[in-house]
């Protein structure tokens, strides 16, 4: 229990709003259009920090299953159900290449769960000196103990002999698509293949759920008949709107996270343009960060909050909050959320940010539970399944 009162113990947190939004940016570039960073702060919001689940080490993706408990992945390599208890690992799952950045990711579950008991989740296969990310699927056995007829119907090509930049994030789209973001392996020499149609690096992937592309993938010469959309650089965020399109955020280098809504057969530009640099301050490229045929973020963090798992709130106890983009923050610590205006790609914009729990923990992954509280997931070594309600 002194994880819980020493959670309690730090609300309401302080002010810091301003702090952020006036800190200098890394990169000496200017927005496209009014909105596009540093939207307007939003006022604070007193949150109820309840821990579900601790020590698990690195999680990284959960899913609510029918009866309230939560599935949730460990980057070592293991799954586990949380709910009164933490199970022990369910047995089942392939091997996992647990180095750097890679391992066990993301896990989703089917629409028909209760009847079928399907699952897939992804994660970092090694292969041999190489390796890449990978999507599976198995049956959750009866007793929970272990996944059977497992079958991988997805394998990132190529493979590459790094150990980060493995996108990882599932999202079922409404019309039952699976969709995989991945990422560009974070080597000067790969990230070019984000700009090749024909490579699985930093890319959306569009798959069906049982393998192979799902149908109105993007039929255009050279490219792969799974990819969405290319020009993409480490994208571990992604979800559906109210309005049912799709929404990631990518990792940006130094300066340049950004939102993107990715539409089909799309350039979103890494490593050609971009509002960040590299790590020792160099322009990337070109400097560049526009350039014909390539499309813009919708919004873009500088300095970068390093975003991971998205969730567009639909829930009751946080009536004010309907509609907001939720955003997890490693490097900005903090649970990230966004306000947004308009239905169309043209007339959307974001019109305000706000920041809670700064300074907390790591987030790695952000959802919504049926009741309306908000769940994350904190990305340490002692990490937690934490459930957010009004302070009320």
């Amino acid at each position: 229990m002194r994880f819980v009162a020493a959670l309690v113990g730090l609300f309401p947190l302080p002010a810091l709003a301003q702090d952020w939004n006036t800190e200098p940016a890394n990169a000496p570039y200017v927005a496209a259009f009014a909105g596009q960073t540093r939207a307007p702060v939003l006022p604070d919001v007193a949150l109820t920090v309840t821990p579900l689940a601790q020590g698990l080490e690195h999680p990284w993706g959960m899913e609510e299953l029918p009866d309230g408990r939560w599935l949730v992945t460990e980057r070592p390599g293991r799954m586990r159900i949380v709910g009164d208890a933490v199970s022990a690992p369910i047995q089942g799952l392939p091997p996992v290449h647990a180095e750097g950045q890679g391992g066990l990711l993301d896990v989703a579950i089917a629409p028909d769960f209760a009847q079928t008991r399907r699952i897939w989740w992804s994660y970092a296969e090694p292969r041999g000196a190489l390796n890449g990310t990978a999507v599976a699927t198995g049956v959750l056995s009866a007793d929970e103990t272990r996944v059977q007829d497992v079958q991988v119907i997805f394998a990132q090509q190529p493979g590459w002999a790094s150990d980060a930049h493995y996108g990882g994030r599932l999202a079922f789209a409404p019309d039952g698509a699976l969709i995989l973001t991945t990422g560009e392996r974070s080597d000067r020499r790969a990230r070019v293949q984000a700009q090749d149609p024909a490579s699985h690096l930093g890319k959306v992937i569009r798959l069906n759920p049982m393998g192979g592309p799902a149908p109105g993938n993007p039929a255009l010469p050279g490219w792969a008949p799974e990819v969405w959309s290319i020009g993409h650089r480490n994208v571990q965020a992604a979800g559906f709107g109210p309005d049912g399109q799709l929404y990631t955020i990518e990792h940006g280098p130094l300066g340049g996270d950004e939102l993107n809504r990715p539409q089909a057969g799309r350039n979103y530009g890494w490593p050609i343009i971009t509002y960040g640099l590299e790590y020792s301050g160099a322009a990337i490229g070109q400097g560049q960060t526009r350039a014909p045929g390539m499309e813009q973020p919708l919004y873009y963090w500088d300095p970068v909050i390093a975003p991971s798992g998205l969730v567009f709130y639909d829930g009751a106890l946080f009536p004010d909050w309907q509609g907001s983009l939720l955003v997890g923050a490693l490097a900005g610590q903090a649970l990230v959320r966004l306000t947004l205006e308009g239905q169309t790609l043209q007339g959307q914009a974001i019109t305000g940010e706000a920041r809670y729990l700064q300074g907390m923990a790591r987030i790695r992954d952000v959802a919504v539970s049926r009741d309306g509280a908000v769940m994350i997931l904190t990305d340490e070594d002692n990490g937690a399944l934490i459930r957010l309600t009004p302070q009320d």
